[in-house]
């Protein structure tokens, strides 16, 4: 399940109060997660989760967003055609784009040590610097690092809209 944040405004926290009570009430069992999910909704006036979900996105929808292809084109230069990093860009725009695709070849909820990763970025690149491109994924907030250094975990979150062009092209 995606772990979005979706606000769920209640006009009437007892009409929630009593629906929600019913709903349990009908209930056999303690209901799961996915249960307990319909169950808020449908108590706050929706069909079911996907719709709460479904108005939310639709509420919130963001102007479509034109992507800076000249930007993509020079990034995918960076990478030879089995999407291997050839060699680190001098140019930071560029730098972030082409760790949006070593973030996207890593494990998403899955800890890994450090060795764990340094082996994904050792076969994503060709240039034998995995300990700067570890740095980088840090510092960029793309990765967490453990303060002992023990466990290092991919970050969810929304690609630049440029990155995820990227990612198409390189990954293809």
């Amino acid at each position: 399940m995606s772990r979005t944040q979706l606000p769920l405004i209640i006009n009437d926290i007892s009409a929630l109060s009593r629906n929600l009570r019913k709903q349990l009430e009908d209930a056999q069992s303690p209901p799961g997660h996915v249960e307990m999910l319909n169950l808020l909704a449908r108590a706050g006036g929706y069909k079911n989760f996907q719709h709460l979900k479904a108005e939310q996105e639709k509420a919130h929808k963001l102007p479509s967003v034109t992507i800076d292809k000249k930007r993509v084109k020079k990034a995918t230069r960076y990478f030879d055609l089995n999407g291997v990093l050839n060699r680190w860009p001098k140019k930071h725009n560029q730098r972030i784009l082409c760790l949006w695709v070593l973030w996207s070849r890593l494990p998403a909820r899955k800890a890994m040590t450090e060795l764990e990763l340094d082996e994904r970025l050792v076969l994503a690149h060709t240039f034998c610097d995995h300990a700067m491109l570890r740095r980088w994924l840090v510092d960029e907030g793309l990765i967490l690092r453990t303060t002992d250094g023990s466990e290092y975990r991919r970050i969810e979150k929304r690609p630049l809209p440029e990155a995820v062009e990227l990612i198409k092209q390189v990954n293809r």
